[in-house]
């Protein structure tokens, strides 16, 4: 800072000085003159003076501040202490928020001790109070010199242009003139017009020192100093008639400031942009900043005799300091005085730093940019979906696998991924695979600038995934739950389809006012449908895996080397769902006769149609009764091998396709083109051809003719076949008293419009009451089945939720459901599901009324119901049991799913069903090891060995209330045999990783690379994996409707008016039985029938099973939808026990008796309905009850006392909320092993 002490001619008049380089200056001898007497200081002391002066201004403020608020709150307290005296006790209301004087508390005029001293309410809060002139003008200045108004923006635009301008004054002085020059003021343009920017500056100085907060601290600031440096000197420099360039190029600071510039223009918008910008800003200021000093150090030279100055030029400055930067230094400019080497030493310590790491980042930025950092240019022929949330190879390919799978119709649809991290190296090649359908981009569905470059508000739908590893559940579910209301914050009308990963947390979405399911915005819940499957795979087993096959698109090809049951699974597991509108001649059919004329001719399976209800709201039914007619424009639910085949019942036309291949023909549709209800149907509208129902007249359909005329037989004809059927299950059942079975075989043939189930239809009260003795079983009533005092009886008490589509009983304390395990060994337990749950006391709840509410559905009976016996940890299952509470047919046992003594006192042998969950984290070191408690468990159960037992179950129908006075019915011992051997106890297992499926079956040989799929346990259905789930994403999308049917076929029947209650928090609430909620119970089921006895026994022994399909739909209106098979029907030498599923099988397909059916059954409305429960002939539950027994004897004996072998003694049956002497008998439906 030190300047010239002698004048630059004195210097060189004689001559120049060694180690001087560049251009000598050349002075007139007025100028030489001028400069004999340096006043550099006046300029280097007007800039050290202003900031001195400032501090001290605003230090005595303070000061004087603080000495009168004391005078003032002193002279305050006196007056407030005389006035407290005069105060009144009901004064104290108008004193709360005043201290004495009844005025405002003033920090500035009180002090702590006196506040202290003083009675203050707590119910006002001290605020410092301000003068208003001075607050006014803090508010005003504030918002002047925010970025926030219109007229703050252009200020701060403003003040940074002039500050360039400045700078560039400043690299003119630099490059043309000396450090000093002596030129009058009104001779020099630039000083003029540098003066004018500096006093716009300086008013700018003094709004922002208002503004400021601590002023204090705004004396110290950054740009504080380079006003004291640069606004002085220019007013020096009027009074000297001189210029000094000094410390001008303190205004290249100002660049740091341009990104903020350029982000008020609304220029830069991405990260990207605005780092590089600050990066190149703070690179560019220190930079020339640095070179102003050496330039000022150099051609000053050094104190104190100022003779060895060095002339260089400015820009001579900036490059030297790139060489340097550089670690290069050609060595060509160099400092040579002292000040400029001791400031370059210092400065390549600090600047070296800075340039090393700010200028690698931006090279990167600038030279190489992110390739998923820009716009997505969406094609306006083509709709695209943006998928975000969990994005890895894993989930993506999952994704893409079924989404573009070929088996769908042309998807003609991008998909877009945002995602806040680059792709890996696998993602990235997977990406590249689908360059012509599939997008990355790198940002946060946070950012609505980000949301932007996607284009969700033009997107067809967004998907959000979510990690289903993922170590907490609730906090995954959050931060997807945040992503929908960041993406319907953005665009309200978007369709948002999201995975959740427990049932619970779909409250939360119902509280984004944005959010319409009727638009197409669907949740779906992991936890929901994965405990939904397994509760199905509880009634009919195997029902997981055919269901799983269904929704997901998959492939096969058959081989010949490949083991038949292979074949057979495979061909199944190319079937998937699709939808389609049914051709005008289906109108006026019913269900059965339409699925009929699909399965014979069409090829088709056809599930549910969609229907209007009188509210004129739109519902998917499931197999329903014939008073449902088929009208225009039904949509059908069908089960195919591709969306081609499935176009044949839109184009069916019964003139042109009689007897000929199925395609397009000449005649016009009435029903014109099918309602568009969402992307899945949105395929179809470009169909030209439109069909004529020439064939509307349904009543004129062969089909449709025949079906009339079975309808209109009472006696023989078909219904003889059900008839000898059923004298082939009586003569299972021994009545006393007879001798033998030749009653019931010599009923009369059975009705043709009976009702079915798939359940033992057990022995009730009622039936024992009106049936007398050994009486024949009843049939319903074709017209409703409810009669007026019947439905008296059903208001007595609450046995349904409010909505009637489950069971439900008072709430019971977990301590009331809690055995122990002698408790559970003296009870009888046999037909129950075992739920064996690992769980510590602090594990995520998992939603365990998830799987039970399926098997509480109210189309069951209550006899019907299975109980249900948790094993596990107790204290979690406190936790659980708040939404178990009011579920019936419920008991706990606090004990270990590996110890086997608790797995034989809940008589394990004898369940039909065991479930293996786990609620347990998964290690992150390790996701192997996620299922070692559920494999260890199986394996468990699967070396256990049992005695031959039997279990028995007796109930005194004598003891019965209302029992016919000396008819002394006899009681009822059902015994059903167990499994000898753990490997035959029926399980499913859920697996969090797939390739753990391996280690289920060791007699298998599957290729641990082996898709889940493709896994013999799987196949089996004794395996459950939750990344089958992952298909149902673009399921969903495609076809809206679809997710409603699987959730209507898992869950029992969950409506949104139940999601709604559920939300709630408080679990299932009772409601008193009305007509309406009555009329809920009537809907399809799922179950299984066998071909070793029963009604379906003729098809079991070389039957094909398009006659069967034919047949049951005729007869019972049973919808056959697979079958589930031994997987090793020929005679070996190693023979094993395990089924494999068959979905749709082909109509020449050959039956054994060991096949067991699926099948969706109607709901058979029960004995306890009707008054008159003995007067006609039925095909009961009861009498089905052979068709899943097997090898499950059923026997009535004349004896009231029967002991079951192998330890267990006769004991109470357990059935929640059912005395013994009253309750229904429970018997099994394992089918035969």
């Amino acid at each position: 800072m030190f300047m010239f002490a002698h004048t630059e001619y004195d210097l060189y008049r004689d001559g120049p000085i060694p180690g001087r380089v560049g251009p000598m200056p050349t002075y007139s001898p007025d100028e030489a003159a001028c400069l004999k007497e340096r006043k550099w200081w006046a300029f280097l002391l007007s800039s050290v003076f202003t900031f001195l002066a400032g501090i001290f201004i605003v230090l005595i403020y303070r000061f004087f501040a603080f000495i009168f608020s004391g005078v003032l709150f002193n002279s305050s307290s006196i007056s407030s202490g005389q006035q407290s005296n005069e105060q009144q006790p009901g004064n104290k209301q108008s004193q709360q928020n005043t201290i004495g004087t009844g005025k405002p508390i003033n920090l500035l005029e009180c002090d702590l001790k006196d506040l202290k001293s003083h009675s203050i309410t707590d119910t006002q809060p001290i605020v410092p109070q301000e003068l208003g002139w001075m607050t006014e003008a803090k508010d005003w200045a504030g918002e002047l010199i925010s970025g926030q108004t219109t007229t703050g923006r252009i200020l701060v635009v403003l003040v940074f242009l002039l500050s360039i301008a400045s700078l560039v004054i400043y690299f003119l002085d630099a490059s043309n003139d000396s450090v000093e020059k002596c030129q009058k003021w009104n001779e020099n343009t630039t000083q003029q017009v540098d003066l004018a920017l500096n006093i716009f500056f300086m008013v700018y100085f003094f709004i922002r020192f208002i503004a400021a907060s601590d002023k204090l601290w705004f004396m110290l600031e950054l740009y504080s100093f380079v006003d004291y440096f640069t606004i002085p000197p220019s007013f020096v420099s009027i009074y000297v008639d001189r210029t000094w360039i000094g410390l001008r190029f303190l205004r290249a600071l100002r660049l740091i400031s341009f990104p903020d510039i350029l982000q008020y223009l609304n220029v830069l918008k991405t990260s990207s942009s605005i780092r590089l910008a600050q990066l190149v800003s703070i690179v560019v200021s220190v930079w020339l900043t640095a070179a102003g000093l050496i330039h000022l150090l150099e051609n000053s030279g050094d104190p104190l005799n100022f003779d060895n100055g060095h002339f260089i030029s400015y820009w001579e400055c900036v490059y030297f300091l790139i060489v340097t930067m550089s670690t290069v230094g050609y060595g060509d400019i160099h400092c040579t005085t002292t000040l400029g080497r001791t400031f370059i030493v210092l400065f390549i310590l600090v600047g070296l730093a800075v340039f090393a790491s700010l200028v690698p980042e931006i090279t990167e930025l600038v030279g190489h940019p992110s390739k998923y950092a820009g716009n997505y240019q969406k094609n306006p022929a083509k709709k695209h979906i943006v998928v975000c949330g969990h994005i890895t190879y894993e989930s993506v390919s999952h994704f893409l696998k079924d989404f573009l799978h070929e088996d769908r119709e042309d998807v003609d649809v991008e998909v877009v991924f945002l995602h806040r991290k680059p792709p890996d190296l696998e993602l990235e090649g997977l990406i590249k695979r689908h360059f012509t359908t599939v997008a990355f981009f790198q940002g946060s569905v946070m950012n609505p600038i980000d949301l932007n470059r996607v284009k969700v508000h033009e997107a067809d739908a967004c998907l959000v995934l979510a990690n289903k590893y993922c170590q907490d559940p609730d906090a995954e579910d959050a931060a997807n739950i945040m992503r929908v209301i960041s993406i319907k914050n953005y665009s309200d009308d978007i369709r948002v389809i999201i995975q959740l990963m427990q049932y619970h947390n779909k409250a939360y979405l119902l509280n984004i006012p944005s959010w319409n399911w009727k638009r197409g915005d669907d949740v779906i819940c992991v936890s929901e449908l994965k405990l939904g499957f397994i509760a199905q795979s509880c009634l009919a087993a195997g029902f997981s895996t055919m269901m799983a096959n269904l929704f997901a698109m998959r492939s096969f090809k058959t081989s010949p080397d490949t083991p038949q049951w292979q074949n057979d699974y495979l061909c199944g597991t190319g079937m998937e769902m699709y939808t389609e509108n049914l051709s005008s001649a289906f109108i006026g059919m019913t269900f059965a006769q339409a699925t009929e004329l699909c399965f014979v001719k069409l090829k088709l399976l056809l599930l549910a149609i969609e229907v209007t209800n009188e509210e004129g709201n739109t519902q998917i039914v499931i197999n329903p009764k014939g008073t449902i007619r088929i009208q225009a424009n039904t949509q059908g639910f069908f089960v195919a091998q591709s969306a081609d085949e499935v176009k044949r019942a839109f184009w069916f036309c019964k003139n042109c396709h009689e007897d000929k291949l199925i395609r397009k023909c000449k005649c016009k549709n009435l029903h014109l083109l099918p309602n568009i209800t969402g992307p899945g149907v949105g395929k179809r509208v470009n169909r030209e051809a439109k069909h004529l129902s020439s064939i509307g007249q349904a009543g004129k359909h062969p089909s449709t003719i025949r079906f009339s005329n079975q309808s209109e037989k009472t006696g023989s004809g078909s219904t003889s076949n059900p008839g000898s059927s059923g004298a082939k299950i009586a003569t299972s059942v021994s009545v006393p008293g007879t001798a033998s079975a030749t009653a019931h075989s010599s009923q009369p043939s059975f009705a043709p419009q009976m009702h079915l189930a798939y359940e033992v239809k057990k022995l009730m009260p009622a039936a024992a009451r009106n049936a007398e003795g050994n009486s024949s079983v009843t049939v319903a009533p074709s017209a409703g089945f409810i009669d007026s005092k019947d439905f008296d009886f059903e208001k007595t008490e609450m046995k349904y939720d409010s909505t009637g589509m489950f069971h439900w009983c008072p709430a019971r304390a977990i301590e009331d459901c809690i055995l122990d395990r002698n408790q559970a060994a003296m009870t009888v337990l046999n037909g129950h599901v075992v739920v064996c749950l690992f769980a510590d006391p602090d594990s995520p709840l998992i939603g365990l009324r998830n799987l039970v509410m399926p098997l509480r559905a109210s189309n069951f009976h209550y006899h019907e119901l299975k109980h249900v016996v948790i094993v596990g940890n107790v204290e979690y299952l406190r936790r659980e049991w708040k939404m178990l509470q009011n579920l019936p047919k419920i008991s706990v046992l606090n004990g270990s799913p590996l110890s086997r003594a608790d797995l034989r006192a809940v008589n394990i042998n004898l369940c039909d069903m065991c479930v293996i969950l786990s609620a347990k984290i998964p290690s992150s070191d390790d996701p192997t090891l996620a299922d070692k408690e559920a494999i260890l468990a199986s394996l468990n159960i699967k070396a256990m060995t049992f005695d031959d037992t039997i279990g028995v179950i007796t109930n005194n129908v004598a003891a019965v209330p209302g029992s016919v006075p000396g008819s002394s019915p006899p009681p009822l011992v059902i015994q059903r045999r167990g499994s000898v051997y753990g490997s035959n106890v029926p399980l499913i297992t859920e697996l969090v990783n797939d390739t753990n499926v391996q280690f289920l079956d060791q007699d298998d040989d599957d290729d641990p690379d082996t898709e889940i799929y493709l896994t013999q346990p799987f196949a089996c259905g004794t395996a459950f994996a939750v990344s089958v789930l992952d298909s149902l994403m673009s399921t969903t999308y495609f076809n809206a409707n679809a997710l409603t049917l699987i959730r209507s076929l898992i869950t029992g029947g969950a409506t949104p008016e139940l999601e709604l209650i559920l939300a709630e928090g408080a679990g299932l609430r009772g409601g008193y039985s009305t007509l309406d909620t009555l009329k809920n119970r009537d809907r399809c089921r799922v179950g299984q029938i066998s071909l070793y006895d029963g009604p379906l026994v003729k098809f079991g022994d070389g039957g094909k099973y398009g006659d069967l399909f034919v047949w049951a739909l005729r007869q019972y209106g049973m919808l056959c939808i697979g079958i589930y098979r031994f997987r090793d029907t020929a005679a070996s030498i190693e023979v094993s026990n395990k089924r494999y599923v068959i979905t749709n099988p082909p109509n020449d397909l050959i039956l054994i008796p060991s096949d067991m059916i699926f099948v969706l059954l109607q709901f058979d409305p029960g004995l306890e309905y009707y008054k008159d429960r003995g007067q006609s002939n039925r095909l009961t539950n009861r009498q089905l009850s052979s068709t899943n027994v097997s090898s499950n004897q059923i026997s009535i004996g004349t004896n009231g006392q029967t002991n079951a072998s192998g330890g267990n003694t006769a004991g109470q049956l357990l059935m929640s909320n059912s005395p013994m002497a009253t309750g229904p008998i429970s018997t099994s439906s394992q089918p035969p092993s």
